[in-house]
């Protein structure tokens, strides 16, 4: 019953963010002021069969501190609230690293997702949330799987 009421509370939730547009190629971004965190659109969106993620850490390109690290997770989930899948980093010395309690310094990242749910099948049609987390404070937006 709690999951049942999870998924709901998930839905809702995002139904309150705010609708992307296909064209938008990652200029719609999400804030968290208390970490300098940024996360983008992931484009394209809607996609099939995989999709690229923008987020930075740290307050990028304003770095304070930019060897300060920050502990960051990127997790893709259902509409049931379930995880699916960890992107992974694309380019840099991080590349095809998860990015699951990775320690990044201050700046701008890409992770990629092919697509599969839990590295094996291929997603469904639907809507996914995307949350990124760094140090703790999450920053969450959606994303739609078209076939």
């Amino acid at each position: 019953m709690k999951q049942c009421w999870a998924g709901g509370l998930v839905v809702l939730a995002l139904l309150a963010l705010p609708a992307s547009s296909a064209g938008a190629q990652g200029q719609q971004s999400s804030r968290d002021n208390r970490t300098g965190s940024e996360l983008k659109q992931n484009y394209p969106n809607p996609f099939n069969p995989d999709t690229r993620i923008a987020f930075s850490v740290g307050g990028y390109p304003n770095c304070i501190d930019p060897s300060r690290q920050y502990r960051v997770s990127l997790r893709i989930f259902n509409v049931l609230a379930q995880q699916v899948a960890v992107p992974v980093l694309q380019g840099g010395t991080s590349a095809g690293q998860s990015v699951e309690n990775v320690f990044l310094t201050c700046g701008e990242y890409t992770a990629y997702w092919d697509g599969k749910v839990r590295g094996s099948r291929e997603a469904s049609s639907g809507i996914y949330s995307y949350r990124l987390e760094v140090n703790g404070s999450p920053i969450t937006r959606k994303m739609t799987v078209r076939k």
